[in-house]
């Protein structure tokens, strides 16, 4: 099941090692927006936007879930890709000890502040209770959030993407069900779209780890591998922490984005989720692309190949710069139309904010494609430091957007802020990424 892309086409590794994480992202995308299109068309445009209310607040605490697990998996990829086994293996059993303590951590902390989060959000008074429900529910669930992005990065890591989509395929699937079923059987409200998340999610992990037990021996621990070890804890918070912060700092803009638009009502709320959960779906091949580049470059690097690395890269880049060009095209023309899927056409003011959003961010979709896979590549490469100030400038941009234009502009500042945050972390990092690979390779003499 283990697969080395240390040899073999750049380019067709990639696309075949991209393939399962673009349906799996696919697939979660397509629930998150069933999800949506139940709570809007079941219980109506106000709960809508209560589980809205909070998306950046959630990116910003599961986004760095998902990045630190994302970071754990690098220095796994590159040990496997110098097929030096047994130090992988300290990694992993050191990862999941530090995994659980930022479980413990993290849920705790934002259970207990998720009143504050609100608050500071801005969200309106007639969605406050609903909003309240459903994102202390998804705090609640963030072991479990942990539980899959650890394994399925382990999985990615030592190039098995396709097992982790199995899993999150089984648990969409699960999920709509259990969405349907708590929030129209039981009644639940907003509150039992959240359990039905975490309930999934969890189910995905567990598949996760019972698979490794049986299939993947090479990821078995034995008894050195629980020896305590300073350098490798040090090597995996060195990757895995800028790399979770990378993510909440751009959430922080995201946020005060967020916070900009909830001030504008419950009527740009709805159109700014619905603009948003369409967005996130185009924006599954990018996130394949990206970590598929990033686990070619890590194994690539370990096996002390600079010229693969580079042919990765220039690779990655050019086939997600042509579907940023495709996406785009789609979301000019067709925003209005994929909008309905949450809400009805006579929701005209809902429908002509989710509409422009998506027709502004079209134009420049096509910047993510360089964005994602360069920042991913540094990172891949050992450099998340360095990344993590393409997150500040995402949020710095964000952030300036939404607090000097929105009150002058209102909604229309909200639909370009997103477009300043792409092109001012592309202009940082697109150089950096280069100078990364070329530093590499005078570094060690390794090939180029």
């Amino acid at each position: 099941m283990e697969k080395s892309m240390t040899s073999g086409n750049p380019l067709l590794l990639i696309i075949k090692f991209a393939l399962p994480l673009l349906a799996g992202n696919i697939l979660q995308q397509t629930y998150n927006i069933i999800d949506a299109a139940i709570v809007g068309r079941t219980l109506g445009a106000n709960a809508l936007a209560s589980v809205g209310a909070s998306s950046s607040v959630q990116f910003l605490v599961l986004g760095f879930c998902i990045g630190i697990c994302c970071g754990f998996g690098i220095p796994i990829a590159k040990c496997f890709g110098a097929k030096d086994y047994k130090t992988m293996r300290q990694y992993i059993f050191h990862a999941a000890v530090l995994t659980m303590i930022a479980a413990v951590l993290l849920t705790v902390v934002c259970a207990l502040l998720c009143p504050q989060i609100l608050h500071v959000l801005s969200t309106p008074k007639n969605i406050f209770a609903n909003a309240y429900a459903y994102l202390l529910i998804i705090f609640l669930g963030i072991p479990a959030t942990l539980l899959y992005n650890l394994l399925s990065s382990i999985l990615r890591s030592i190039g098995d993407s396709k097992t982790p989509f199995i899993f999150l395929a089984i648990s969409t699937v699960l999920n709509i069900f259990l969405d349907l079923f708590c929030i129209i059987v039981l009644d639940l409200g907003c509150a039992g779209a959240a359990i039905a998340t975490i309930t999934a999610q969890a189910v995905s992990g567990i598949l996760c780890l019972l698979f490794i037990k049986k299939r993947h021996q090479i990821l078995h621990l034995s008894r050195g591998d629980y020896q305590k070890n300073g350098k490798v804890v040090g090597n995996l918070l060195l990757m895995g922490l800028p790399m979770g912060l990378q993510y909440s700092i751009t959430a922080i803009g995201s946020m005060v984005m967020q916070s900009a638009n909830n001030g504008l009502g419950s009527i740009y709320v709805s159109g700014f989720t619905a603009g948003m959960r369409i967005k996130q779906f185009f924006l599954c091949p990018f996130d394949a692309l990206a970590t598929a580049s990033s686990v070619y470059c890590g194994q690539n690097l370990g096996a002390g190949d600079i010229k693969r690395v580079k042919r990765g890269l220039k690779s990655a880049m050019g086939i997600s710069v042509v579907y940023g060009i495709v996406a785009g095209i789609i979301l000019i023309f067709a925003g209005r139309t994929l909008s309905m899927i949450f809400v009805s056409s006579s929701a005209v003011e809902i429908l002509d904010a989710s509409s422009k959003y998506l027709r502004y961010l079209g134009f420049f979709f096509w910047i993510l494609g360089i964005l994602n896979v360069t920042r991913m590549t540094t990172q891949g490469l050992g450099y998340s430091g360095r990344a993590v100030i393409s997150g500040i400038a995402e949020m710095v941009a964000r952030t300036i957007v939404s607090v000097v234009f929105v009150g002058t502009y209102g909604f229309t500042a909200i639909c370009f802020a997103d477009q300043a945050a792409w092109i001012s972390a592309t202009c940082y990092i697109l150089p950096i990424c280069i100078s990364c690979v070329n530093k590499l390779g005078k570094k060690y003499g390794l090939q180029s």
